[in-house]
């Protein structure tokens, strides 16, 4: 909140009190519409009982108390049951003189409570595709966030490397792989083995409908196919540790976890820590053992183990199977202990697609009934699915978007479209590829963020790319053209408060000042899409002021240091915005 908004507050708390002798403990305001005169608004519809006027007579009575009381109010306008405030020009430059001088500008103070995000969580059987795009750079942009609005954060990814998922493309492999390697193929390793996940479905419904043909029902033929019962046999053998499956496990594995870093390194995100689900899914059977014990579970004939959740407006939950094989919600329970016990966070939050909203529902549940002190701060980011023009991905079917064919196809993009433009004179070849990789990425995280987590989303890479409107693009090419101006601008010095500012010289102080007051509305809500739309605010509210004023041919030397104050504050605060969103915003193009 800047100091224009706290002294309108408290003024505004006294002149109720005065006139009408309403006590208030907080004053909302809100950014006046661009069609009316003003900067901040009070809406007074909420005092129109106790002062026992009409909203616009109260409305023009604060208006003139503030005129009279508040030294920085210059004229107020009565729209209705709204008063609009303007404000004048000394206190404008005062504020500007103070983030100027604000020696952490970017950062929200300490708030000493630790926070875990778990973001990415792939499963070892499949490359990544579009929709870990918008899971990874929603949770780094989260993480990002957090630690700028004073929480200390913590990074994990939990990696999904056990289960009958994965023991598909094993035996698929085993049984078509004729010893190929990534090597020998010159694919990635995570893309080998998807290739296998592809060819494990492709042998299973062949097999189905030979079953089929024979007699049997769809479900009968789905449950009795050879190659799903080979698969199971095989996840049984890994619970037990045999070694000719351990080892193609830990080869194929490897395989998957180089290809995966090389996809993390494009995208430009990271983890502090990284869990593997083998290495939780027996604490996870050590709580079903505790809950059973507790009366938390209940234990069915066939052996398999479950809880009842009708009480909460759920239902009945498998947390183990009959055969002892764990599911999902075992290893989660087993993992959310480990990472208790890792970090002693104050809170968690889980970055997943809303398709498991349920299963997170069941899972805090659960961790509540068993009565463990990880109970308490969990949280499900929920997150819309991202289409495209051809329909949902299917990652079985080889029908996914493959997240290292997008990022490639951006980056080329983006190549294409800066030399259409002509904008890159003078670099050299590192520079140049530099360039294309920050704008194709830019663009496409971007678009990804700019959206509220819970909507689903269309994906569209040539809307996304363009240089102009709400795109990456067009924000990084704002910051550019700021350093370009700063470096022609000389020496700045400390403003002065002694100046006529235009209206477009106000909107840029107003939302310069509002910038700590986004971090933390962002972090509140685990939403990148506020600094996202921040940052196209402020972009564009540059670009008027830029196109409106001079800056470097301005006469007067006062106007133009305020001038170039503005352009180094705005580019300091775009270039630390797009970094929160993991974007890289460069001082050239």
């Amino acid at each position: 909140m800047s100091n224009i908004q706290q002294t309108l507050q408290l003024e505004l708390a006294k002149g109720l009190k005065a006139l009408f002798q309403i006590e208030v403990t907080e004053i909302a305001l809100q950014e006046t519409k661009k069609e009316f005169e003003g900067a901040y608004t009070l809406v007074v519809f909420p005092f129109t009982k106790q002062a026992g006027k009409s909203p616009a007579s109260i409305a023009t009575d604060l208006g003139e108390y503030m005129l009279a009381n508040c030294y920085i109010v210059r004229a107020y306008q009565v729209v209705q049951g709204f008063l609009n405030l303007s404000i004048q020009d000394s206190a404008w430059l005062g504020l500007l003189a103070s983030v100027a001088s604000d020696k952490n500008p970017f950062q929200i103070e300490s708030k000493g409570e630790k926070v875990l995000i778990e973001y990415s969580s792939p499963n070892t059987n499949k490359p990544l595709h579009l929709g870990h795009l918008r899971n990874n750079f929603l949770g780094f942009s989260v993480a990002q966030i957090l630690a700028a609005g004073g929480y200390d954060v913590v990074k994990t990814n939990l990696v999904n490397d056990r289960g009958i998922h994965i023991c598909k493309s094993m035996l698929a492999y085993q049984l078509f792989g004729n010893h190929e390697t990534p090597e020998t193929s010159g694919l990635k390793g995570d893309h080998l083995v998807g290739k296998y996940y592809v060819a494990f479905d492709v042998a299973y419904k062949e097999e189905i409908a030979a079953l089929k043909a024979g007699g049997l029902d769809e479900e009968q033929a789905k449950k009795q196919a050879p190659i799903l019962l080979k698969a199971q046999e095989m996840l049984l053998k890994w619970e037990q540790g045999d070694e000719e499956v351990m080892n193609l496990w830990n080869t194929m594995n490897a395989w998957v976890f180089a290809g995966f870093e090389k996809s993390y390194q494009t995208m430009g995100v990271s983890f502090d820590k990284i869990y593997r689900e083998s290495n939780t899914y027996l604490l996870g059977k050590q709580l079903v053992d505790e809950g059973l014990a507790a009366g938390v579970f209940f234990q069915k004939p066939d052996g398999s183990v479950w809880i009842n959740l009708e009480a909460e407006g759920l239902d009945e939950k498998l947390v183990l199977r009959k055969d002892g094989t764990s599911v999902y919600i075992t290893q989660d329970m087993g993992t959310a202990q480990l990472k208790y016990e890792d970090f002693k966070a104050n809170q968690s939050v889980y970055v997943v697609g809303n398709e498991q909203d349920y299963h997170f529902e069941v899972l805090f549940h659960i961790l509540k009934k068993l009565n463990k002190p990880f109970s308490q701060g969990n949280f499900h980011l929920s997150y819309g699915m991202v289409d495209l023009p051809s329909g949902k991905m299917k990652s079985r079917e080889g029908t996914v978007v493959d997240a290292d064919d997008l990022m490639a196809e951006m980056i080329q993009t983006a190549k294409d479209r800066t030399l259409e433009l002509g904008k890159i004179d003078g670099f050299t070849e590192a520079e140049s590829n530099e360039l294309f990789h920050n704008l194709g990425l830019g663009a496409l995280k971007y678009f990804l963020l700019k959206v509220e987590p819970k909507k689903r989303m269309l994906f569209n890479p040539e809307e996304s790319i363009d240089f102009q409107g709400n795109t990456g693009p067009f924000i990084q090419y704002t910051h550019a053209r700021i350093c370009s101006i700063l470096r022609k601008g000389g020496e700045i010095t400390a403003v002065s408060t002694d100046s006529e500012l235009a209206e477009s010289e106000q909107e840029l102080i107003y939302l310069l000042g509002e910038y700590k007051a986004s971090i933390a509305q962002a972090a509140a809500n685990f939403a990148p899409s506020v600094i996202a739309n921040y940052a196209y605010d402020l972009a564009k509210t540059f670009n008027k002021f830029y196109n409106e004023l001079s800056i470097l041919s301005e006469e007067n030397e006062v106007k133009r240091n305020i001038r170039l104050t503005l352009a180094e504050l705005t580019g300091k605060t775009i270039q630390h915005a797009t970094l929160l969103l993991g974007i890289v915003s460069p001082n050239r193009m």
